[in-house]
């Protein structure tokens, strides 16, 4: 990874100054300051049907900060899944989605509070019936995989820590309409849900493996056939 990226934040107001300790602590990876090196996306995070926002442009200088990146080669899916569940607020009900849950934040939650940055998906909310549809074992674990690219969310970066957050150099605030970036965000959101119906409703293939799968033969974290890197 480059020791300085250009990084976006999409918010309805300019932010020069990022307060380390502030904002949603029920984000994806807890609480933290949440960009992408895309100019786009951010401009998209940034409106909503009501308001237009902002792309606020930072230098983030990485060099001697520790960097856990889910999209490498030591993590998989349900890392990143484990991870969601710990820190995002949505209804799990049905004995086998609570018992999925609880499977996989034991197995699989990696130890991701003590990095200074986490580089790894955004979900939204179309995401979350995908996660939902897996731990009700409705889904294989192939199909959660491609259910992840499937809204071309690509990848954020998130600084966690306060070292993180002294490393951050504001440049500039770039205005992003809503006539023109809302309705991208929905369009983004309404085709992942159209392709993930459709991978759903695929029929199911002999040896793909689900969820109670994974429970029955007692996965865990070295498990040779977790795919070891997030589809991208």
């Amino acid at each position: 990874m480059k020791n300085e990226l250009t990084i976006y934040h999409g918010s309805p107001m300019i932010i020069e100054l990022p307060t380390f300790g502030k904002g949603n602590p029920n984000n994806d990876y807890g609480l933290g300051f949440y960009c992408t090196e895309s100019l786009e996306l951010a401009k998209e995070w940034a409106c909503s049907s009501e308001t237009s926002g902002y792309a606020n442009k930072y230098a983030l200088d990485t060099d001697g900060l520790s960097v856990l990146c889910l999209s490498d080669g030591e993590y998989h899916i349900l890392n990143w899944l484990a991870i969601l569940l710990e820190n995002r607020r949505f209804r799990i009900s049905g004995d086998i989605a609570i018992r999925a849950k609880e499977y996989i934040s034991e197995k699989f939650l990696p130890d991701y509070q003590s990095y200074d940055i986490i580089i790894g998906y955004r979900a939204d909310d179309s995401y979350f019936s995908f996660a939902a549809a897996f731990l009700n074992n409705t889904i294989s674990l192939s199909q959660l995989e491609k259910a992840m690219v499937l809204g071309k969310l690509g990848e954020q970066i998130v600084a966690k820590s306060e070292k993180a957050f002294d490393r951050l150099a504001y440049i500039e605030s770039i205005p992003a309409g809503k006539e023109l970036y809302y309705p991208k965000k929905l369009a983004r959101d309404n085709g992942a849900r159209e392709e993930f119906r459709k991978e759903k409703s695929r029929t199911a293939i002999e040896n793909e493996v689900y969820v109670l799968d994974i429970i029955r033969e007692g996965w865990d974290n070295n498990d040779a056939r977790l795919q070891r890197i997030v589809l991208g």
